[in-house]
């Protein structure tokens, strides 16, 4: 029995909840309960780092991961580069022994926010990443501005795309540095080497023709390249483009912003206003088309 002394300085009970329906409490039991099968799993098949080593270069040698591995947009006058989210959860399946997760903990709509929580958890060294932050429910453009997010699919996207960064930097905490800077060299090796024996000639073409699909022109590529022209593009020209090509899809950036239109000067304007017409010569002695054949014509009365 505690003294009065210890009575009064006891630390007041946390509030419980008056009613636990049958389907919570029971909820409540897997989830510790799944919990504790993790913990000793993981303590009882503990890791090979060799083998997830080997593992993690098998993976990063693939063609497809190495494109959704990193990411570039633009900010002020310089680019923003790094690893995407996909890359940080192939890194922890690799390793193993991992759970990570984002979880939203309050929604409230009348401020226009949500709490969220994005953590990380090495079962075996019981090291543990987590942090709590706040997502408005609105959108930056840069040409609208603020935009206020009512529909609840566009502010489930925009809490994901939230999390998804503040997720993978509680991955990276609980991941060896040495084990995440062998996975880009990796990637990066991947990517300017392209997919297996295919030519660079080849890569060059499937690249135009990628960004042809999305409108953007060979002279856009060219100008984004230092000027160079396809035919002198390295196997690192190629890669960076495909890096971009997957951020545009992904809609970190836009093509305006990637590839932004070359503005006309006024000077040119003038210049081009000041220069002769040709469009007479140039009709000059070309087979017109007849009258009878053109159409909606219809044959003399």
């Amino acid at each position: 029995m505690n003294s009065p002394a210890e009575q009064q300085f006891a630390a007041p009970a946390a509030p419980a909840p008056s009613f636990v329906g049958q389907g919570t409490a029971v909820e409540q039991s897997r989830a510790v309960a799944e919990v504790q099968a993790a913990v000793i799993v993981a303590r009882q098949f503990p890791r090979d780092e060799a083998a997830a080593t080997r593992k993690m270069r098998s993976a990063f040698r693939q063609q497809s991961l190495a494109a959704r591995s990193f990411f570039r947009f633009n900010r002020g006058d310089g680019n923003v580069n790094g690893e995407t989210i996909q890359f940080a959860k192939e890194l922890a399946r690799c390793w193993g022994n991992i759970h990570h997760g984002l979880n939203e903990l309050r929604r409230d709509d009348e401020a226009g926010e949500s709490e969220m929580q994005a953590w990380a958890w090495d079962l075996e060294s019981n090291e543990r990443a987590s942090t709590t932050f706040i997502v408005p429910h609105v959108r930056f453009t840069k040409t609208s501005g603020r935009k206020s997010l009512e529909d609840p699919r566009d502010v489930y996207e925009n809490n994901t795309n939230n999390g998804s960064r503040r997720l993978r930097e509680m991955i990276f905490t609980v991941l060896p540095d040495w084990y995440r800077e062998e996975a880009k060299s990796v990637a990066n090796y991947t990517l300017e080497n392209g997919a297996g024996d295919k030519p660079l000639a080849q890569r060059i073409a499937d690249a135009i023709t990628a960004f042809e699909n999305i409108g953007v022109t060979v002279d856009q590529l060219e100008e984004s390249r230092s000027g160079r022209v396809s035919e002198k593009w390295t196997n690192l020209d190629v890669a960076q483009l495909q890096i971009i090509f997957e951020s545009i899809r992904r809609g970190e950036v836009t093509v305006d912003e990637e590839f932004p239109q070359k503005r006309v000067t006024v000077g040119e304007i003038e210049q081009q206003a000041s220069q002769p017409t040709h469009e007479a010569s140039a009709t000059e002695g070309r087979e017109q088309w007849p009258a009878a054949r053109q159409p909606g014509a219809g044959a003399k009365p």
